[in-house]
């Protein structure tokens, strides 16, 4: 594999063409490129970790069928999901040859020049799994038989990753109703890794999702609460809150497409559950419940101390016909401008002056950064900003968001990085440009002479690693 071009990694990569701050940026980043990593907010599918023995599968079962990133750029160039390897809900056949599939995605490798996407997997393939070349047409076949060898051997089984990665903590993400067992059998196994669950209730939440009634009884069963009513349906998820506390989660997590927050009553609460109940709820009643129901779970969040997130701004699911045939989260799902000011009044004239409660904001409207989510953050006790999401989770997204939100907000009412990925192997590479992107910036401040250096080290450590564990209220050893 020597005719062909070969990956470049450079040392300063990611950092500014400004030769005095790439020096001091280079010297910030080396000071926290090796600190743990804390991973807060992700999706890694805890079976991965619950069994020793297993496997990633096929290099297309790693880093194509399940990554939404990947296949929508595919699918926004006329490749049908179909002969990605992607499951299709009504049974239908899709391409089962994964040699195929992944000769595919090498031939269109070129697609992901420039973005983030392209940066996580170039990285990934030198960094984790020794490929020294680009991925091409050319060279598909050969680094498939590269990447297939390596996943075969014990050193890179997931716990064996986990472990390599220097991961201190990390967090799933996990409905209301599950039972977390892979989580107890981690437990039961004597593994020494700190893997904890997210609750998540938009399931059970949100009225308009699909199979929401279904959804409900799976929390009646979880709870072991008949849920017939609003307050039994309270009752149950106080239950499971305190479940997955004892199972060693700090936060919740919510998304909505709206940062809307508005008290009901409970008799008005309790018939637009008896509604939804009988299949009779509208959009206005869901609408109603769901921004109830953000202020109900900060009500929880004061007294059992969980940290709640809330994911604001995404319309799910944007085209229908991928909906119909694959279901959701398949890469169809587009931001939308959000309001934050008057929406998420309600809820913090009620909960956010209270020092037992922190929320976490994020959002996909970066015109809301300096207009309205510093300002909050910047004032508000329980208020604090995450990081750069999904689509600006980026180079130039993360300079934005620094850019934005800092002056105003201050550093400490940020939360440090969460990687919030799928694509387990890419995390390292998630933190790493994080760390060099947060160091680059830093660095553009000491050479303006906004801070001294032993400011910006702090500033680095901050950013790399004690913000997301201060913040998610993330117990244990410290590498401090």
């Amino acid at each position: 594999m020597r005719d062909h071009p070969e990956i470049s990694l450079p040392d300063d990569g990611y950092l500014g063409p400004d030769a005095r701050q790439k020096e001091v940026a280079l010297e910030l980043y080396r000071s926290v490129a090796g600190l743990p990593l804390i991973c807060p907010h992700g999706h890694v599918n805890p079976r991965l970790l619950a069994d020793e023995d297993a496997t990633f599968g096929t290099p297309t079962e790693l880093f194509i069928i399940p990554d939404h990133y990947v296949f929508r750029m595919l699918y926004s160039h006329g490749i049908p999901l179909e002969e990605l390897g992607v499951p299709r809900v009504d049974g239908d056949p899709v391409e089962q040859d994964h040699r195929k599939i992944w000769q595919t995605f090498a031939e269109h490798f070129y697609l992901f020049r420039g973005t983030p996407t392209g940066i996580w997997l170039t990285e990934e393939l030198n960094t984790v799994f020794g490929v020294d070349e680009k991925l091409t047409g050319e060279t598909a076949h050969d680094i498939y038989d590269q990447i297939e060898a390596k996943l075969s051997t014990p050193e890179f089984r997931p716990r064996a990753l986990f472990d390599s990665f220097n991961i201190e903590v990390l967090c799933t993400t996990d409905a209301a109703t599950d039972p977390l067992g892979y989580h107890q059998s981690i437990r039961d196994s004597g593994w020494q890794a700190d893997v904890r669950p997210t609750f998540r209730p938009d399931a059970v939440v949100n009225l308009d999702t699909p199979a929401w009634r279904d959804n409900i009884d799976a929390l009646s069963e979880a709870s072991g609460i008949t849920v017939d009513s609003y307050a039994t349906f309270i009752q149950a998820l106080e239950e499971r809150r305190l479940f997955f506390k004892r199972m060693g989660a700090t936060a919740t997590d919510h998304a909505a497409v709206s940062a809307y927050t508005a008290e009901l009553s409970l008799a008005e609460a309790d018939a637009i559950f008896q509604r939804a109940l009988r299949g009779d709820a509208t959009p206005e009643d869901a609408g109603r419940f769901t921004a109830h129901m953000i202020i109900e779970n900060a009500r929880m969040s004061v007294e059992d101390g969980l940290v709640m997130q809330f994911h604001v701004g995404s319309i799910r699911n944007h085209n229908q016909l991928i909906f119909d045939r694959f279901g959701s989260d398949m890469g169809a799902d587009i931001p939308e401008r959000s309001e934050f000011t008057h929406n998420l009044r309600p809820l913090l004239n009620k909960y956010g002056n209270d020092p037992r409660f922190t929320l976490i904001l994020f959002t996909l409207d970066e015109s809301a950064y300096s207009r309205e989510l510093a300002p909050l953050a910047g004032h508000y006790p329980a208020v604090k900003l995450g990081p750069p999401w999904w689509f600006h989770d980026s180079i130039n997204g993360m300079m934005r968001y620094f850019e934005r939100v800092t002056e105003t907000a201050g550093l400490h009412n940020t939360v440090g990085f969460n990687d919030d990925t799928r694509a387990f192997p890419s995390i390292p590479a998630r933190h790493d440009l994080w760390r060099r992107v947060a160091g680059n910036w830093i660095a553009g401040l000491v050479v303006r002479g906004i801070v001294d250096m032993d400011d910006a080290r702090e500033m680095a450590r901050d950013m790399a690693y004690r913000l997301a564990k201060r913040a998610y209220k993330l117990e244990g050893e410290s590498a401090e």
